[in-house]
């Protein structure tokens, strides 16, 4: 980026960021069904999965739960962005000397910080619940990388969305599914418990491999090569959803 574009971009982010903070109920919402989900299934379902690690369940699960809530969370960047795009502030936007990718990755700056906040208090309420690591500084400052780069491809996944959803229900409705991948992955349960056919997605499915990574250096284990694979999906899939999304985006504002 250039330097006008930076300058662009972080005017376009602090407008962004001014709207969530009037708005604190997104990351209040964005956070509260993942801490659900995690007081459900250590209280209510915890005592009846077996999981065959010696840490605690909560510990178990709080990587899967961490990306269930950034998977919540990016839908309303494409619901913002979808808003944006019917109210015709890309238009004037774009009568004004303004970098023409600050208006997106302000969209994407702001989808970061909301989600690493609500990431922030899913952590905080898992430590309550007793979840506990003895993790050095660098592998916690690996997984914060970890999660960023999970949220930046998501993200940009929900941008190329906003751009070309027809409805507010289609704008924030496609991250369902990506809610709903964590459960077919080793963040609940060891994919080896799981019927073959089911078993096999999931071990080959892109979270499961982000999940084993994070759990790993949290519980100071050897990564092995899941950090590669991790960090393999995660790039692609970032590389490609921006490629599309600012093609989208060029023929959007052509």
């Amino acid at each position: 980026m250039s330097t006008t574009v930076l300058g662009d971009t972080g005017v376009l982010t602090g407008r962004s960021l001014r709207h969530v903070l009037r708005s604190p109920d997104t990351i209040i919402t964005t956070a509260v069904t993942p801490v659900a989900m995690m007081l459900l299934f250590v209280y209510v379902f915890g005592g009846a999965i077996q999981t065959g690690a010696p840490e605690s369940y909560v510990n178990y699960l709080l990587p899967g739960i961490l990306l269930i809530t950034i998977a919540s969370g990016v839908a309303y960047t494409a619901y913002r962005l979808f808003l944006d795009l019917q109210g015709g502030i890309l238009e004037r936007f774009q009568s004004m000397p303004i970098g023409r990718s600050s208006v997106l990755w302000a969209h994407v700056l702001t989808s970061l910080a909301a989600n690493l906040v609500s990431v922030a208090v899913v952590v905080g309420v898992a430590l309550l619940m007793g979840f506990r690591s003895g993790a050095s500084v660098g592998a916690w400052l690996a997984v914060t990388g970890i999660l960023v780069l999970f949220t930046l491809a998501l993200t940009w996944i929900a941008v190329l969305v906003g751009l070309t959803a027809k409805t507010v229900d289609g704008a924030s409705a496609f991250s369902y599914p990506l809610i709903f991948l964590p459960f077919i992955s080793s963040a609940f349960v060891p994919t080896t418990t799981m019927p073959g056919p089911v078993a096999w997605f999931a071990e080959n499915q892109p979270v499961t491999s982000v999940v084993d990574t994070i759990r790993a250096l949290l519980a100071e284990q050897p990564v092995g090569s899941d950090i590669w694979v991790a960090l393999g999906w995660l790039v692609g899939v970032l590389v490609l959803a921006y490629g599309v999304a600012s093609a989208a985006y060029r023929r959007r504002t052509r």
